[in-house]
């Protein structure tokens, strides 16, 4: 594990094209390529195998945020080369027993992406699966009330961190949020738009790699 938190980038367009244009750009600044689910429904996971056959030593996670079906699913991610897939916590606990046993077979992992109305019970019930990576997303309201991040968002956080979970983050987040998190070992920051969007996407993830290691060295 990196002595401090990687950096994951959402390609989250319509089609393969575009995705390439980014990651031709920052496949070597970012740790994970993450084929967002936009862009795994335009493409089929065809886009996943393409991603992992162009760049080998980046994790790639395939953003289908299983609901049901978890088996085959899981199945097909990991047969086109993926490394992590995600699932959505309201998932039932039978679903994402399959898609565990599945990505642990193919020394894969597993992503469950925090959805409004989680139970820390429930999470707890995962990690008993072997299940300990979260992705904790800050909502669109709390976008909308401005920037930052809210102390009990925080708080929560930690906690889940403490709890001995690898806790991800993302959420229209930009290279001077880094500092906010300086008190918690967040495992990953996970950056669409502010990386895929900027007029130098490059430099953008270098920018975030900057933040990350002057909080964390």
């Amino acid at each position: 594990m990196k002595p401090y938190p990687m950096l994951q980038v959402a390609l989250d367009t319509v089609d393969l094209d575009t995705a390439l244009k980014t990651t031709r750009l920052v496949h070597d600044v970012v740790d994970i390529l993450e084929v967002g689910t936009i862009l795994c429904l335009a493409e089929g996971l065809g886009a996943v195998k393409t991603i992992k056959t162009l760049y080998p030593d980046n994790i790639v996670l395939a953003d289908v945020r299983v609901a049901e079906a978890g088996a085959l699913i899981s199945k097909m991610v990991f047969d086109a080369g993926g490394d992590w897939i995600s699932v959505l916590s309201s998932a039932s606990l039978a679903t994402i027993e399959t898609v565990a046993k599945e990505a642990f077979s193919k020394g894969g992992d597993v992503q469950i992406e925090l959805q409004d109305g989680w139970e820390l019970s429930k999470i707890h019930q995962i990690k008993e699966l072997g299940i300990d990576q979260l992705i904790f997303h800050k909502s669109r309201d709390s976008e909308l009330l401005g920037p930052g991040w809210d102390p009990e968002l925080l708080r929560t956080i930690k906690s889940l961190s403490e709890q001995g979970f690898k806790v991800s983050i993302t959420g229209n987040l930009n290279p001077s949020d880094m500092a906010t998190f300086a008190e918690i070992p967040v495992y990953s920051f996970v950056a669409g738009r502010s990386i895929r969007d900027a007029k130098d996407p490059r430099g953008a993830a270098l920018q975030f790699q900057s933040a990350i290691q002057a909080v964390w060295s």
